[in-house]
């Protein structure tokens, strides 16, 4: 979003406020973002409730304290954000379905569970958006992939493309893709981490302090990422000028290709979209008895 954009969303509920809500409720909570009726937010423990009890325009309820405070605070709400762990979800759901009004939009953020799953077990009137954003959310500079549900129409789609760009940018794609984003973006993060925390440790192996380390290692890495931002060049063009011929650089990457990064990476994201797969079928309805 950019910085002198004004967005107005209807009233929100988040059923479960760990770190990707808090992410979300960030951007929701930045100047020209207004929310009409307000945020609801919903913890399990009173004292995670507590942390957000003093956010001007955030309602915090907490399961520990009501029973009810689920079915309080999607009572109303527009939007509806599950996002508690895979497991939870079909409970929850059977929990809130009779308290979404028509035209209620549940957004998920839980990894792995289908919209399927969540249409087999919300009434029909309500629609579904399943989403995977990512943890770089939390300082405005998200990449979260939409999926629109069979019950949703254009117009719940733009809410929830919105909602999420509070945040960041958003991917529009069908669902088929989502598990792909998720072994991209949303895993994302932290094979750069990893990337940075091996890069580190070969700086110090070398002799610097884990002190000088981190300052070339991530320095390095927030300039080239803004270099690219800045730039608008493809990634290997930016690796071409820094590459000279015979330089010390071509050296480096050659050692690099040989070790086949694109089949390491491919081999980690089908992992990931593996594991995706195995949380969608661990959280899918049982089917119906013949």
């Amino acid at each position: 979003m950019t910085a002198d954009a004004t967005v107005t969303l209807p009233t929100i509920a988040f059923l479960g406020a760990g770190s990707m809500a808090r992410a979300i409720l960030t951007g929701l909570l930045q100047p020209g973002v207004s929310v009409e009726g307000g945020i609801r937010a919903t913890n399990r423990t009173a004292a995670r409730a507590a942390e957000l009890a003093g956010t001007s325009g955030v309602t915090a309820l907490a399961t520990e304290d009501d029973p009810q405070a689920n079915v309080a605070a999607v009572t109303g709400a527009r939007v509806v954000v599950v996002a508690v762990k895979p497991h939870m979800v079909p409970d929850l759901l059977a929990e809130i379905g009779t308290s979404l009004a028509p035209g209620t939009v549940v957004v998920s953020v839980a990894a792995g569970v289908t919209i399927a799953t969540f249409e087999a077990l919300l009434p029909e009137h309500v629609a579904v958006v399943r989403s995977m954003p990512n943890t770089p959310a939390t300082v405005g500079h998200g990449v979260t992939g939409v999926s629109a549900g069979s019950r949703c129409t254009d117009e719940d789609l733009a809410l929830a493309v919105t909602l999420f760009e509070t945040v960041g940018q958003v991917l529009v794609v069908p669902e088929e893709q989502i598990d792909a984003v998720s072994s991209i973006s949303g895993s994302g993060p932290a094979y750069v981490f990893y990337l940075i925390e091996q890069l580190t440790a070969t700086a110090v192996a070398k002799g610097f302090t884990p002190e000088q380390a981190a300052v070339m290692v991530n320095g390095t890495f927030l300039g080239a990422s803004l270099l690219l931002e800045e730039q608008k060049l493809p990634p290997e063009e930016l690796r071409r000028r820094v590459t000279s011929p015979k330089g010390t650089t071509e050296r480096a990457i050659e050692v690099l290709e040989r070790a086949d990064f694109k089949a390491v990476f491919d081999q980690a994201t089908d992992a990931a979209v593996a594991r995706a797969r195995e949380l969608a079928a661990a959280s899918a309805p049982p089917a119906p008895r013949p």
